[in-house]
């Protein structure tokens, strides 16, 4: 039974991978992606692994709003939880194949990483995490 769960997980994100690569509904206003996280990461105040949708959100950005939301991904019933959300910090980049993440090690705890930027497929720009790369 375990083994199918695995499966059943590794297909899934293999279908969010492809949905990471468009990006969203192919505006710039908004955009999305799922992605699997496969160490434990330090998102905010809350330390996760495995699927999430990160959201970035311009019309919020230009309102001075939280315009990242990250969420854990629920199988089978799309977005759940929210454990982040916050303003970023844009920083221009050569554009990306596929949605990339940039992070550190954790050294406070030992394991694991902690999220410092995200940057969505096909764009110049990446979004660095305040909090993140405030730290140390």
């Amino acid at each position: 039974m375990r083994t199918h769960r695995r499966i059943g997980m590794w297909l899934l994100a293999a279908v969010f991978a492809v949905a990471a690569t468009a990006s969203g509904d192919g505006s710039r206003e908004r955009q999305w992606a799922a992605v699997y996280l496969d160490q434990p990461t330090l998102i905010g105040s809350t330390i996760v692994r495995g699927p999430v949708v990160f959201t970035h959100d311009n019309a919020r950005m230009a309102r001075g709003e939280p315009c990242t939301s990250v969420r854990l991904l629920e199988p089978g019933s799309g977005p759940g939880e929210e454990i982040a959300a916050f303003h970023c910090v844009p920083v221009r980049r050569a554009a990306v194949h596929r949605f990339t993440m940039r992070t550190r090690p954790n050294a406070d705890l030992g394991f694991g990483c902690i999220l410092t930027e995200y940057q969505f497929a096909g764009d110049s720009e990446g979004h660095g995490v305040p909090y993140a790369t405030n730290a140390h």
